[in-house]
C-alpha cells in the first residue's frame, strides 16, 4: 500500500519478477540447512560480523542461513534506526544485539504477513473492473491459480500442527514472551491463509472431494479451537481464533455453492450442480452425512450443517432421511442465525472489506434459499432479522434485494410488515439496512408512504368491534383515533367499517391485521408526539424503544439523499423538542438522545443557520449567561453554563463509560463550525468549544471506557473540531470586542493545558503507533484503533502547525512553543519524537505532516533542530535521505522533506550542514575545496534535476520543483561551500537550464502550475549566479547555456509566454484564478533575469531586451480588475523602467502608444490599489519622453496624454489641499510619520519624491516642453482647471512648509510653462504672485543682523526649501522676461516682499561660498537683471530698495573679482569654511558628474583632483554671478552712446556707482567698490582667458576625462562668458567714467587723475586684448542676450558675427582717445 509505483507497466514487471514467491507462499522461507550455512561462510561480499549475526538470526527464527543474512540486510536498509557506525557497536554489545535480534524477529513476522497480504490483494481486485491494475492482477492470478490452494492448505496444516519453539531448540532468547509472540504470529498466518482460500473459492468452484477433505481437516482442528498449542491461547488471541473458525465455516459453505444451487432449483435443472454431476458424489455424500452427524458441539458448525441440509434437500427432495432432519435440528439448536449475524459483525470490524462483503454475499445466498425453502415459523425469526440486516448492509446486496423484493429475503420483509406497527423495530431495522444509495431511498420512502395493513394486539375484544362466527374476521363499528393526542395535532383516523384479520389468538391476546391504508410517516410523527407526551411518566422507556428506530431511519435517509428532507420536516422539526424534553428527565435515554443529535448533525451540514437557531433554544448545548466581552473572561469560562449536554456527560456518560452522545455532540459542533455561520452564531458556539477545550481535551484520556477504541475516536473528533475552527477563513474583525472562535482556540491551545494535551498526543511516538498497529487483528482495516490513533496524531500535527501559523506575534514565548522546543535531558524532547516519525511506514501522511510541523518550528522557533536531535541526528538524516532516494516512496513525503531542507538552509545552519555532508578535499587545511559526502542530500537533488530523469515516474514535476527550490535557497543564502561544489559538477548548468528550453503548454491549458515555479526557480538561480560572480569568471558551461538561450531566441519565447500568461491571469481573474502565486513568481523571476542579463552579461542582450519588451506591450493594466492583476502590472511597470534605463544607451522601441493606453485604464481603476503602479507608469513615460527628446520627433498621443495627466494632477492637488486642511484643523503641524495618519478621504497623503502627484507634475512638465507651440496644452488647460488647483496646493504647502517634493515639481511645471508667451500669460493670469509672494516668506528665516547664518552649507543637490525659493526666483525671472511690462507690478511686489533676503543673499557670497548659496545668488542676480530693464518704474515704486540693490551689486562685483583673482585664497576659504578637508563636491543636479564621492582613504591624487573639481565649480559659479551682476549694473548706468553724444543728459537720474579710486579691490566690506574694482575685473577676465589659451585647458582636460558630457557643456562656454564679462565691464567702466567726467560736483583735479589712470590702464589692456584677438579668440555673445534661467550660458558666437569684436575694441579705443585729449 505504501508504494509509489503508479504505472501499470511497472506493476506488471514487479508481479512477473515475484509471482513465484507469491505462489510458494510461506514455504518460500526454508528451514536451516548445513549447505546453506556453508554458502554463507563462503560468501565474500558480506562482512564477518553480519555473517555471525545472520547465523544467530537463523537459530532464533529457524530460518535458512542465507535467507537470514538476506533478511538482516533488508532490515538494515528498511527499518534499522541507526547509522552504520552505531551498528558496529550494537553487534559487539551483547545486550544491544539481543534487542536487535528481537526487532529483526518482528520484522521477519511482518514480512511473512505482507507476502500473504499481497496474494489477498490480487484475489480481491483481479475481477474488479474499476481497479486501475485489474488486467495485471488478472494475469498474475492466472499463473497462480494451478495449485495455489493445495499449497496453502498444506501450509495451513503445518501451521496448526507446528510444535511451539523452546529455548533448547531456538536458543535462550526464546523466552515465554517470545513463544507467545510466535504463537500469535502462527494464528495470524492461519487466519490469512484461510482468508485467501475463501476468496479463491468465491471465484473458483470446489470439487466435492475437496469439500470432504476440508471438512475433515477443519473437524480435526476443531475450527481453530483445537490448536496443537491451545495452552498458549490467551484472551487477546480470542478474536483471531474466532476468525479462524468463521473463515473455516465460510469456506465449507462457499464450497457447497448454495447460490448456484438456488439458481438451479429455480430453473429446475439441479443436475448441473457439481454435487449432482461429480463421479464419486454418492460416496462423498455418505461420508459427509456421517461426518456432519458428529458435528454440533461448537457454534461454527451451524452454517455448515444448514447449508448441507439445503443441498441434500434440493438435490434429492424425495430422500428425506432422518439424517437430514437431525442435521437440520442441530443447526437450529446451535442458533444458526444468531451465529451468522455475530460472524458478519466480527468479520466486518477488522480485516479486508472484500472478505467481509464476500462473506455477506455467501450468507445472503444461504439465507434467501433457506427462507424460500422452509417455513418461516420453523426458523428463529428475531435472529433471522438481525442476520438479514447484517447481510443487507453491503450496498450491492441492498440493490439486488430491491430488484426482486418478493424473493428470498423479501419474505422476511413481508413478515415484518405483517407485524407493523405493533412491532416497529424489525421493519425499520430492515429498511434502514436497505438504504444504500439515492435510488433505494426513494423506494424505502414510497414503501413506507403507502402501507395497507395496520396490525394491533388486543387483550380483549372491545365493544365497537363485530366479528364473524369463528373470530377470524373483525369489523370496526365506529371510526377511531389511533393516538390519544390533543385536537389539532397530527393523528391517524381509522374509519368505520374497516375489516381486520385475526392472525393468531395466541398468549398475547388477539393479533389483528386491519386492512387500512395510511402513511407510516404520519404514524412516525404521532409516535414522536406520544413520546413527548409521556416523557416524564413510566412509559418513557417503552416509547423510546419505538422512537429510536424511527430516528435511525431518518438519519440514514437524509444522510443518503438530502432531497427527501423536506418531506421529513414534520419529524425533523420535532427533534429539537425531543432533545429538550429527554435531556431534562432524571434518567435520560442516552441512545435516543444520541440518535437525535446525529440527525441534527446531518441537517446542520445543509442548513447550519436554521439548526443552530433552533438548537439554541433547547438548552442542550453549553451557553453563556453573561455576554462575552474579553478573552480573559472567555478563558476563565466565567458565567458559562454546561447546558444539558454537559450535565449528561458528567452524570451519566462518564460513570457508565459509554459515550454515544459525546461522539454525536462533537460531530454536531464540528458540522456547525464547518457550516461557516456568521460571526454572531460563531460567538454563540464559544461556550461549546470552550467546554471541549477546557473539560474534554485535557482529560478525555483519563475517563473510564467500556469499549476499546472509543478513547481514540473521541480524541480524533475533538481534534477534528479544532482543526475545522483553525481552517475557518478569518472573517473581518467585527466591532464587538469579544474574541472570535478562531482566536479563542489559538489562545487556549497556546496558553492553557489544552495545548499540553495536543503536545502529548504528538508525543505518542512512532513506536507506540507501531505497537497498536501490530496488536490489531488485521492491519489492512481502515477503521481500527491503530488508524484512529494515526489520524489523531496527524490532526494534532496539523492543529499545532496552524496555531503557530496564526498566533498573533508577541514578545513572550507561549507555553505551547516552550513545550515544543524545550530540550529534554535524554533526547526525549518533542523535536526528536517528530523527526522519528520518518520511520513510520504505514501511512505516508503521518511522516509528511510531522516534517511539515518541523518545517514550521524551524522557521519560527529560536532553536537549533540539530542540537535537539542530539546523538540521533545522523541516523535521522540517513532515514530522511533513504526515503528521499527510494523510487517507490510516496512523492509527497519527498516533496515535504525537500521543503523542510529548503527552510533549514536559511534558519538551521547546523542541520543543513549535516544534510549537505560536504567533505574537505585532500584534508589539508589550507585548501578549501569541497566534495560531496556519501550521505549528502545534494546527490538526490542532482538526480532530480538531471534532464534524463525528467518525466520518469519517480521524478514528477512537483518533486522537480521542490529540488530546484532547495537549490535556489542555497543560492539565496549564499552557501558558498555547497554552491562551489555544484557549480563545477559536470552537466550541472545544462541540467539546471533544461526547463527553460522546453515548450510549455499555453497558460489557458496549464494543469500543473508547479511547472511555472520550476522555470521561475531556474531563472532566479541563474540571475543570482550572474549577480554574485564577476562576469568574466562565470562557469563556461553557464556561459554556453546563456549563449544558447540567446541564440535559440528564448528571450522572445519567454517574453511572449509571460505576456500570454499575464493576459490569461487577467482574464481568469473574474472566475477566481487558480494559480496566481505561481504566475506572479514566474513573472518576477523573468523580470529579474532580464534585468541582470541586460546589466551584467553581455551587450548583445540589449537587443533581446528590446525584442522581449516589444512583445510585452500588453500589460495586465489595460483591464485592471483586482488586486492580483495590479500587482502583476506593477511588477511589469518596474521592469519597464529598468529596461528604459538600458535603452538610453541604445535605441528604444516605440512604446508610447501602449503606455498611454495603459495610463488611461490605470487612471480609471481603483485609486487605493493603483498608487504605486501609477507612479511607475508616470516614471516610464517621463523616461520615454526624455529618450525621444534626445531623438526629437512628434508625438501623436500628446493631446490624450496631456488630458490624462492634467486630470490626475488636478485630482491629486485637490486631495492634497483637503488633506492639509484636515491636518491643520487637527492642529497637527508636526511633520512626522504619525501625524500623517489621518482619516482623510484618500488615506494619508505622504509627500514622496516618487509619489504619484510629484511624478505626474514632472510628466506634465515634460509633455509641455515637448509641445512647444502650445497648440495642445492650451486647450487642455481650458478643459481642466489644472493651474488653480495646483497653485492653491502650492500656496497651502508654502504656508505650512509641507509637501516639499510636490511644491518643487509644481514650480518646475510652472517654469516650463512660463517659457512661452501664452504659457506665461496663463500662469500669471492664474494668480501666481498671490500664490507665491507672501507664502514664500514662511520658507526661509531672515537673520536679524544681516549675517549669512541663514545660508546653508549643505550640498544643493537634495531637495530643500531654499531650493524652492530659488525656483520661485527663477519663475519670476522667467515670467518677467516673457511678459515684460505686463508683469512688472507683480515683479516689483515680489522684490518688495523679499527685499531683505535678496540683499542678504547678495552679501552672503563674501562669506559663504557653498554652491547652494552661490546658486541662490545667481538666481537672484538673474531676476534683478530682468527687473533692471524697468529702472524707471522701480525708481518710482521702491527708490530706497533700488539704491540698496545697486550698492550691493557693486560690492558683489568686488567680491567675485577678488575671489576669482586669488585662487589660493578661495581654496583656503573653501577648506576652512566647510569645516572639513573637502569642499562640497556635488555640482548642481542637472550637471552632476557621475564620479563617486571620494573617500578620505583614497590616494592623495584622487583627493587633489576632487578639490580641483570643487574649486573649478565654485569659480564657474562666481564668474556667472559676476557676468550677470555687470549686465545688471549696465542698466543702472547711463547708456554709453547717449552719454557720449547727448550733451543735455540729466545726470541726476543715474547715481554714481563706483568710487574714484584705482587701488586693487580689497577683500573687506569697508572698502567701497571703485574704478579699480572694474579694472581688476577686466584684468582677471583677461588673465583667465589667456590662461585657458596658454595651457590649452590642461586642467579642464584632466577633469573632463573623468566627467560626463554635461559637465563639458557646463565648463566650456566660460570663454565666451569671460568675453561677455569683459564687454559689460568695459561698458560700465566707460559709462561711469564719462558720468564722472561730466559731473560738475567732482573736482577737476580728480577728473584729471581719472583720465590719466584710465588712459594708461586701458592702453595696457587694449594691447593685451589685441594680442589675444590676433591669436584668434571667441567673440563675445551680443551683450544683452544673457544666459537662460537654466544658467547655461549661450553658445559662442550665437548672435554676433566674428567681426563683432571690432566695434567693442573700437569703442574702447575711442574712449581712450577721448580721455587722452
Amino acid at each position: 500500500g505504501r508504494s509509489a509505483l503508479r504505472e501499470p507497466a511497472q506493476i506488471e514487471v514487479e508481479l512477473d519478477r515475484h509471482w513465484d514467491r507469491l505462489h510458494q507462499g510461506l514455504s518460500y522461507y526454508k528451514p536451516p540447512s548445513s549447505s546453506s550455512a556453508e554458502k554463507v561462510k563462503e560468501n565474500k561480499d558480506v562482512a564477518q560480523p553480519l555473517k555471525d549475526f545472520g547465523l544467530r538470526i537463523s537459530k532464533l527464527l529457524s530460518l535458512d542461513e542465507q535467507q537470514s543474512v538476506q533478511l538482516l540486510q533488508c532490515y538494515l536498509q528498511e527499518d534499522y534506526r541507526g547509522t552504520r557506525d552505531s551498528l558496529k557497536v550494537v553487534l559487539k554489545d551483547e545486550r544491544q544485539s539481543q534487542a536487535l535480534l528481537l526487532k529483526i524477529a518482528d520484522y521477519y513476522y511482518e514480512e511473512r504477513m505482507c507476502l500473504l497480504r499481497c496474494v489477498l490483494l490480487l484475489l480481491t481486485y483481479f475481477q474488479d473492473e474499476r481497479h486501475p491494475y485489474r488486467a495485471e492482477y488478472s494475469d498474475c492470478v492466472k499463473k497462480l491459480e494451478k495449485d495455489l490452494v493445495s499449497k496453502y492448505q498444506l501450509q495451513f496444516e503445518s501451521l496448526f500442527k507446528a510444535e511451539a519453539p523452546t529455548w533448547e531448540t531456538h536458543g535462550n532468547l526464546m523466552t515465554e514472551r517470545q513463544v507467545s509472540r510466535w504463537f500469535l504470529q502462527c494464528l495470524r498466518e492461519q487466519s490469512l491463509l484461510l482468508e485467501i482460500i475463501f476468496l479463491y473459492y468465491a471465484y473458483f468452484e470446489m470439487n466435492p472431494s475437496d469439500l470432504l477433505n476440508f471438512t475433515k481437516m477443519f473437524k480435526e482442528q476443531g475450527f481453530g479451537l483445537r490448536q496443537t498449542n491451545r495452552h498458549l491461547v490467551d484472551k487477546s488471541m480470542d478474536a483471531l481464533v474466532d476468525r479462524i473458525g468463521y473463515l473455516s465455516a465460510l469456506i465449507l459453505v462457499e464450497g457447497m455453492d448454495i447460490d448456484f444451487l438456488h439458481k438451479c432449483a429455480l430453473e429446475d435443472c439441479t443436475d448441473q450442480h457439481q454435487f449432482s454431476s461429480a463421479p464419486d458424489v454418492v460416496k462423498v455424500q455418505f461420508e459427509m452425512d456421517q461426518l456432519l452427524l458428529t458435528f454440533g458441539d461448537i457454534p461454527h458448525h451451524a452454517p455448515v450443517l444448514l447449508a448441507w441440509v439445503l443441498l441434500r434437500h434440493t438435490l434429492r427432495p424425495d430422500d428425506t432421511s432422518p439424517v437430514i432432519r437431525r442435521i437440520g435440528n442441530t443447526a437450529l439448536q446451535l442458533g444458526v442465525f444468531k451465529y451468522l449475524s455475530t460472524m458478519l459483525k466480527g468479520l466486518g470490524v477488522s480485516g479486508n472489506n472484500c472478505t467481509a462483503s464476500t462473506a455477506k454475499m455467501c450468507v445472503y445466498g444461504l439465507l434467501s434459499f433457506v427462507i424460500t425453502s422452509f417455513e418461516e415459523e420453523s426458523l428463529q425469526s428475531s435472529h433471522l432479522i438481525d442476520a438479514a440486516c447484517e447481510v443487507l448492509s453491503a450496498p450491492s446486496l441492498a440493490e439486488i434485494f430491491w430488484e426482486l423484493p418478493n424473493m428470498g429475503l423479501g419474505m422476511i420483509l413481508d413478515s415484518a410488515v405483517g407485524m407493523f406497527p405493533h412491532k416497529i423495530g424489525p421493519l425499520l431495522q430492515l429498511l434502514t439496512a436497505l438504504l444504500s444509495n439515492k435510488s433505494t431511498v426513494k423506494k424505502v420512502y414510497n414503501f413506507l408512504d403507502k402501507m395497507s395493513f395496520y396490525t394491533q394486539v388486543y387483550k380483549h375484544k372491545s365493544n365497537d368491534i363485530i366479528s364473524n362466527d369463528d373470530e377470524t374476521l373483525w369489523r370496526r363499528q365506529a371510526p377511531k383515533l389511533l393516538y390519544p393526542l390533543g385536537t389539532g395535532q397530527t393523528n391517524l383516523w381509522m374509519p368505520q367499517g374497516v375489516l381486520g384479520q385475526v392472525m393468531s389468538p395466541g398468549e398475547q391476546g388477539y393479533v389483528v391485521r386491519w386492512e387500512y391504508s395510511y402513511s407510516s410517516w404520519t404514524l412516525f410523527t404521532c409516535e414522536v408526539e406520544m413520546l413527548l407526551h409521556v416523557v416524564s411518566t413510566a412509559d418513557v422507556l417503552a416509547h423510546c424503544a419505538r422512537v429510536k428506530p424511527i430516528l435511525d431511519l431518518v438519519h440514514k435517509i437524509i444522510s443518503t439523499d438530502w432531497t427527501v428532507s423536506d418531506c421529513l420536516l414534520p419529524l425533523t422539526s420535532r427533534i429539537y423538542m425531543l432533545l429538550q424534553r429527554l435531556t431534562s428527565v432524571i434518567n435520560p435515554p442516552v441512545d435516543v438522545i444520541a440518535s437525535c443529535v446525529n440527525c441534527l448533525s446531518v441537517l446542520a451540514a445543509r442548513m447550519p443557520g436554521k439548526v443552530w437557531s433552533s438548537l439554541h433554544h433547547t438548552g442542550f448545548l453549553p451557553f453563556a449567561s453573561n455576554p462575552l466581552t474579553s478573552m480573559a473572561q472567555c478563558i476563565s469560562a466565567e458565567g458559562m453554563k454546561a447546558g444539558n449536554y454537559g450535565n449528561l456527560l458528567v452524570q451519566i456518560e462518564q460513570p457508565r463509560g459509554e459515550y454515544a452522545v459525546t461522539i454525536a455532540f462533537l460531530r454536531l459542533i464540528t458540522t456547525l463550525v464547518k457550516g461557516q455561520l456568521g460571526s454572531t452564531q460563531n460567538k454563540g458556539l464559544i461556550p461549546c468549544v470552550l467546554l471541549v477545550l477546557k473539560e474534554m481535551l485535557p482529560t478525555y484520556h483519563k475517563w473510564r471506557y467500556n469499549t476499546y477504541g472509543v478513547r481514540e475516536r473521541i480524541g480524533c473528533l475533538i481534534l477534528e473540531l479544532i482543526h475545522a475552527i483553525l481552517n475557518l477563513s478569518p472573517e473581518g474583525e467585527d466591532q464587538g470586542s469579544a474574541p472570535s472562535l478562531q482566536s479563542l482556540c489559538i489562545y487556549s491551545l497556546a496558553n492553557t493545558e489544552a495545548g499540553q494535551a495536543v503536545v502529548n498526543i504528538m508525543g505518542v511516538g512512532v513506536d507506540t503507533i507501531d505497537v497498536v498497529l501490530a496488536a490489531q487483528p488485521s492491519s489492512c482495516g481502515s477503521e481500527g484503533p491503530g488508524q484512529m490513533l494515526i489520524q489523531t496524531v496527524k490532526l494534532a500535527f496539523s492543529v499545532t502547525n496552524n496555531v503557530i501559523r496564526l498566533k498573533p506575534p508577541s514578545d513572550t514565548v507561549s507555553p505551547l512553543e516552550q513545550a515544543l522546543t524545550q530540550h529534554g535531558g535524554h533526547g526525549n524532547n518533542l523535536i526528536v519524537v517528530l523527526a522519528k516519525y520518518i520511520y513510520h511506514k504505514h501511512d505516508p501522511a503521518l511522516p509528511r505532516l510531522a516534517i511539515q510541523l518541523l518545517k514550521r518550528l524551524a522557521t519560527v522557533a529560536p532553536m537549533s533542530v540539530y542540537a535537539c536531535l542530539g546523538s540521533d541526528a545522523a541516523a535521522i538524516r540517513d532515514a530522511f535521505l533513504t526515503r528521499l532516494q527510494s523510487k517507490t516512496e510516496d512523492m509527497r513525503i519527498k516533496v515535504m522533506i525537500l521543503e523542510f531542507l529548503t527552510v533549514a538552509v536559511e534558519t538551521q545552519p547546523g542541520l543543513i550542514e549535516l544534510f549537505l555532508n560536504l567533505e574537505v578535499k585532500d584534508g589539508n587545511e589550507g585548501s578549501k575545496e569541497f566534495l560531496l559526502g556519501e550521505w549528502s542530500c545534494l546527490h538526490v537533488v542532482l538526480d532530480l534535476i538531471d534532464s534524463k530523469q525528467q518525466g520518469k515516474y519517480w521524478c514528477p514535476p512537483l518533486l522537480h520543483r521542490a529540488g530546484l527550490a532547495f537549490l535556489l535557497a542555497l543560492w539565496q543564502d549564499r552557501r558558498d561551500s555547497a554552491i562551489s561544489v555544484l557549480r563545477t559538477k559536470e552537466r550541472f548548468w545544462e541540467n539546471l537550464t533544461t526547463p527553460l528550453f522546453g515548450t510549455l503548454t499555453p497558460p489557458s491549458d496549464t494543469t500543473e502550475p508547479c511547472v511555472l515555479e520550476t522555470c521561475a526557480f531556474v531563472m532566479k538561480i541563474i540571475g543570482l549566479e550572474i549577480y554574485y560572480v564577476v562576469s568574466g569568471s562565470l562557469e563556461q558551461s553557464l556561459k554556453d547555456g546563456l549563449q544558447k538561450f540567446s541564440n535559440a531566441r528564448r528571450y522572445e519565447y519567454w517574453s511572449q509566454y509571460v505576456k500570454s500568461l499575464v493576459c490569461h491571469v487577467a482574464e481568469m481573474e473574474e472566475e477566481g484564478i487558480c494559480y496566481f502565486t505561481e504566475a506572479q513568481m514566474l513573472i518576477s523571476a523573468w523580470r529579474m533575469l532580464l534585468i541582470l542579463s541586460t546589466n551584467h552579461v553581455c551587450s548583445n542582450t540589449h537587443n533581446h531586451a528590446a525584442v522581449s519588451y516589444r512583445s510585452m506591450k500588453y500589460f495586465p493594466l489595460t483591464t485592471p480588475t483586482s488586486a492580483p492583476c495590479l500587482r502583476l502590472g506593477s511588477m511589469m511597470a518596474t521592469l519597464l523602467l529598468i529596461l528604459l534605463k538600458q535603452w538610453r544607451r541604445s535605441s528604444a522601441p516605440d512604446i508610447l502608444s501602449p503606455l498611454s493606453l495603459i495610463l488611461e485604464s490605470v487612471l480609471q481603476a481603483d485609486q487605493q490599489l493603483m498608487e504605486r503602479t501609477k507612479a511607475k507608469i508616470f516614471s516610464a513615460l517621463i523616461s520615454v519622453l526624455q529618450i525621444q527628446g534626445l531623438d526629437g520627433g512628434d508625438i501623436s498621443q500628446l493631446p490624450q496624454l496631456l488630458l490624462s495627466v492634467c486630470e490626475t494632477v488636478k485630482d491629486e492637488a485637490l486631495a492634497l489641499i483637503d488633506n492639509m486642511r484636515h491636518t491643520s484643523q487637527l492642529g497637527d503641524t508636526v511633520e512626522d510619520e504619525d501625524s500623517m495618519e489621518t482619516d482623510s478621504p484618500r488615506g494619508p497623503q505622504k509627500d514622496q519624491r516618487d509619489g504619484v502627484c510629484v511624478l505626474a507634475l514632472h510628466l506634465a512638465k515634460e509633455l509641455c516642453r515637448t509641445d512647444e507651440d502650445g497648440e495642445h496644452w492650451v486647450s487642455v488647460m481650458r478643459k481642466v482647471p489644472l493651474l488653480p488647483s495646483v497653485l492653491s496646493a502650492v500656496e497651502l504647502s508654502l504656508r505650512m512648509k509641507r509637501n516639499l517634493y510636490f511644491t518643487e515639481a509644481a514650480l518646475h511645471l510652472l517654469l516650463t510653462l512660463a517659457r512661452t508667451p501664452q504659457g506665461a500669460a496663463a500662469v500669471a493670469g492664474a494668480g501666481v504672485t498671490q500664490t507665491i509672494c507672501l507664502p514664500l516668506l514662511s520658507v526661509y528665516e531672515v537673520s536679524p543682523n544681516g549675517t549669512s547664518q541663514s545660508f546653508s552649507r549643505k550640498s544643493q543637490d537634495l531637495a530643500c526649501w531654499p531650493g524652492v525659493y530659488r525656483l520661485c526666483m527663477s519663475l519670476m525671472e522667467s515670467l518677467l522676461k516673457t511678459l515684460r511690462y505686463n508683469f512688472i507690478n507683480e515683479a516689483l511686489d515680489f522684490v518688495g516682499v523679499h527685499q531683505e533676503r535678496i540683499l542678504q543673499c547678495l552679501n552672503a557670497v563674501r562669506t559663504v561660498q557653498s554652491l547652494a548659496c552661490l546658486d541662490e545668488a545667481d538666481h537672484t542676480v538673474g531676476f534683478l537683471l530682468q527687473l533692471s530693464s524697468f529702472c524707471k518704474e522701480w525708481q518710482f515704486h521702491l527708490p530706497k530698495l533700488l539704491r540698496d540693490v545697486q550698492v550691493n551689486l557693486c560690492y558683489l562685483c568686488q567680491t567675485c573679482t577678488h575671489l576669482l583673482h586669488s585662487k589660493k585664497m578661495l581654496h583656503h576659504y573653501l577648506q576652512a569654511k566647510n569645516g572639513e578637508a573637502l569642499p562640497p563636491g556635488p555640482l548642481p543636479r542637472t550637471q552632476r558628474p557621475t564620479q563617486t564621492s571620494t573617500k578620505e582613504a583614497a590616494g592623495g591624487g584622487e583627493r587633489e583632483e576632487a578639490e580641483q573639481k570643487a574649486l573649478l565649480a565654485v569659480q564657474c559659479s562666481l564668474l556667472k554671478i559676476l557676468s550677470k551682476t555687470l549686465a545688471t549694473l549696465q542698466h543702472f548706468t547711463p547708456d554709453c552712446c547717449q552719454i557720449l553724444l547727448d550733451q543735455s543728459m540729466d545726470l541726476a537720474e543715474y547715481s554714481t556707482l563706483f568710487v574714484l579710486s584705482f587701488t586693487t579691490p580689497a577683500f573687506d566690506p569697508d572698502v567701497a567698490p571703485s574704478f579699480g574694482t572694474l579694472l581688476a575685473t577686466i584684468n582677471v577676465s583677461l588673465s583667465m582667458l589667456s590662461e585657458m589659451e596658454k595651457k590649452k585647458e590642461p586642467i579642464l582636460f584632466v577633469l573632463l576625462s573623468n566627467t560626463n558630457i554635461e559637465m563639458i557643456n557646463w565648463c566650456l562656454p566660460s570663454r565666451s562668458l569671460l568675453m561677455f564679462t569683459m564687454e559689460n565691464c568695459f561698458y560700465v567702466l566707460i559709462s561711469q567714467a564719462v558720468r564722472c567726467l561730466k559731473d560738475p560736483s567732482i573736482l577737476p583735479r580728480d577728473k584729471q587723475r581719472l583720465k590719466q589712470e584710465l588712459s594708461s590702464e586701458l592702453s595696457t589692456l587694449l594691447s593685451s586684448l589685441s594680442r589675444h584677438f590676433r591669436r584668434g579668440s571667441p567673440s563675445s555673445p551680443a551683450s544683452a542676450i544673457l544666459p537662460s534661467t537654466q544658467s547655461k550660458p549661450p553658445t559662442p558666437g550665437s548672435k554676433a558675427s566674428h567681426e563683432g569684436q571690432e566695434p567693442f575694441i573700437q569703442l574702447v579705443q575711442a574712449f581712450v582717445r577721448l580721455v587722452q585729449r
